[in-house]
This record gives structure tokens, sequence and C-alpha cells, in this order.
């Protein structure tokens, strides 16, 4: 369980939901919910809700799990069982927190879809959004404690990658590189969420499937890794070259790594996310490598590797002190090489910083 302000929280919740007109926000078992009580029940196809109404919250909760998750929370239960089912248990629930005639909800929009189908069952003339506005918006900007958490995962993911450099020569496969990354983890009391290592011409697919390639004289090597310690992620890429890269590499690198300063730049307070798309991609695009950036600028990182804000070419998200997000350009060269440079930052009154202590320059394996 994460160590969460839960009162805290709720207040904040409810702050934004008497801003926005909504009077319930319904969570599934997941990160929404995560964020707001430090922990959730055992995610599975029996129905189980939090329900937060103007004054009162309270579970639907499937009897099976109640006892467990008793552990974790003092908020009221309205259990159900398997031979009697959800219904009476949620209308219950909806009275508890005085959400039964609702006029509006906010649905976590990662719950099941049979979860929401309850839900919208249950108050046929309630308007329904996702929780964009409410506990979505709460959850892009990070407190201190959340940063503290973050910048150590960072620190961890910069002592993976130096594992990886250290582990880079003729003959080893990606798969190896990448079990060397997966091993650091635990040393440090963390634990492995993706890796993915693309050298050569794999390196030219952004979410390469890590796998037997050889890394050969040559190659360059896009290694983009991530691990998780006390309920936050890091996400880092960087790039290496087994001896001297290929031919036209350095120019390549040398504009994508423009691009992230010219995105680290136009991050600012008051700016729309589309605006940091804009200053990466036109850095490419004025390059002659336009055709070759085949993704957003950024998404944004807490609980989740990947969540709101997203920094693509049409998002009107304005950009907050306390936000952190990646900036991740790249060039994908079909056949050839692909290059992306990846930072983490927070957003602060002045600008982005960035989390990595990690040089974003090219190392160069000579072993």
């Amino acid at each position: 369980m994460m160590n969460v302000d839960v009162p805290g929280r709720l207040k904040a919740l409810r702050k934004r939901m008497a801003e926005t007109g909504v009077d319930l926000v319904a969570l599934g078992p997941g990160a929404h919910m995560q964020w707001l009580l430090g922990f959730h029940p055992h995610a599975d196809e029996r129905p189980c809700l939090l329900l937060v109404g103007a004054e009162n919250e309270a579970f639907l909760m499937p009897a099976l799990n109640a006892e467990g998750s008793r552990e974790n929370t003092d908020i009221v239960f309205h259990s159900w069982s398997d031979d009697v089912g959800p219904a009476d248990a949620l209308a219950a629930a909806l009275a508890e927190v005085g959400a039964a005639g609702a006029r509006a909800m906010e649905l976590d929009e990662t719950m099941r879809a049979d979860f929401a189908l309850l839900l919208v069952d249950a108050l046929p003339s309630a308007a329904r959004s996702f929780t964009t506005d409410t506990i979505g918006a709460l959850r892009m900007r990070k407190d201190e404690s959340e940063y503290w958490l973050i910048k150590e995962n960072a620190r961890i993911n910069d002592r993976a990658m130096q594992a990886a450099f250290a582990a880079i020569k003729p003959g080893a496969t990606e798969l190896e590189i990448a079990e060397v990354v997966r091993n650091h983890y635990p040393t440090e009391g963390a634990k492995p969420v993706f890796t993915i290592v693309g050298s050569g011409a794999n390196g030219a697919f952004p979410h390469h499937a890590t796998g037997s390639r050889k890394l050969q004289n040559g190659d360059a090597v896009v290694i983009d890794i991530g691990g998780t310690k006390n309920g936050f992620p890091s996400d880092m890429t960087r790039m290496a070259a087994v001896g001297q890269p290929p031919e036209g590499y350095a120019e390549a690198h040398a504009i994508v790594n423009a691009a992230v300063e010219a995105a680290l730049k136009a991050a600012r307070p008051g700016v729309p996310a589309k605006a940091v798309d804009d200053a990466a991609r036109g850095v490419i695009t004025d390059a002659g490598y336009g055709e070759y950036f085949v993704h957003r600028t950024g998404h944004g990182l807490g609980i989740e590797v990947h969540e709101p804000p997203y920094l693509t070419s049409v998002s009107e998200t304005v950009l907050e002190p306390g936000m952190v997000f990646s900036i991740e350009p790249g060039i994908y060269l079909p056949g050839r090489f692909g290059i992306r440079l990846e930072e983490i930052v927070i957003l602060r009154d002045d600008g982005p910083e960035i989390f990595s202590e990690l040089s974003r320059d090219l190392h160069v394996a000579t072993g």
C-alpha cells in the first residue's frame, strides 16, 4: 500500500467535482483508485467500485474480497455475494453517497465495460463522461512526495542503463542486454517494467520486440527501459553503438538532441502541450527527417508509465507546474537504424527539470 494522504486527496477531488458540476465519481480497481486511496482491491470480473459523492464515499465490494480490502481502508463497504449479485448493494452504495439521483457522473475510463454499464443502468438520466476534469486533472500535477519517488526511480534507471552500456559487445544478443537491465532493478529494491533493446535495423521500430539478434560492429542500439519502486515507474531512452556508429548517425543524433532541447525550451506553464510537440517536430522536419519522426513527442508519467498529459500535435492540454512528462523525439530510418532520446521532466514555474542525470551523448562500446 502506498503512503497517501487519503483525506487530503478526497477533499481535493470533491473540490474539483464542485467546480465541474459532477455529482458522482466512480472508480474501478486500477491506477485512479491507487492514487486516491494508496491501494486498490483485487481486480477481476466481480463488480468492485469506489463511489465518491459530494459528501460521502462508499465501496461496492465483492464479499470475496472484503476481508482483505478492509486491512487497507475504513470506507463503508456495501458487499455482495455471488449467489445474490451486485444490484441491491449498488443501490445501497449510491444512496450512501447521496448519488441515487445524480445528474452528472464521471466514470473511470479504465474500468471494465460491464462495471460501467451497471452504473449507466442504475442512473439512466445522469450525464456521463470520463474522469478527465476531476481525478485525471489532479493526477497530472505531482506533489513533492511524488516528485521524490519519481526522482529515486530515475536514478535507479540511470544505473540500470549504465549496466546495459557495460554489457554491450559484439555477439551479445538484444535479449542478453535486456536481461542485464532486468537483473539490475532488484539490486536496488525495484522491479523491471519494460526493456526495449533494438540493434541495427531493429532500432527503426520504435516499439521493437527485443529479440535474439546478435549485436554487430557498426550497430546503433536503442535502449528504452523502465522499472518501478514504491508505486512509481521510470522511463528513459539512450543510445549506444558497437564500435563506430553507422554512416549518417552522428548527424541524426545531433538533430534529435536539438529537438529535445527545443522541446525543453518550449515547455512552460500556460502553453498547450501541442506547442512542445511542434517545437521538437519542427527541428526534425526542418532538417529533412520529418517523415521519420513517427510518434508523439511525449506522454505523462506517474503511477502509470503512460498517462496524461500527452504531448501530441493536437493536444490542447495547458501545461501546469507539477506536471511530469516525457520528451522523446526520434528519427527512424527503415533498414538502417533508429534514434530516440528520452527525458522525463517535471514542469516548474520557470520550465522543466530533468529527472535523469545521465548524459544523452552516444555511448560507444569498444570492447
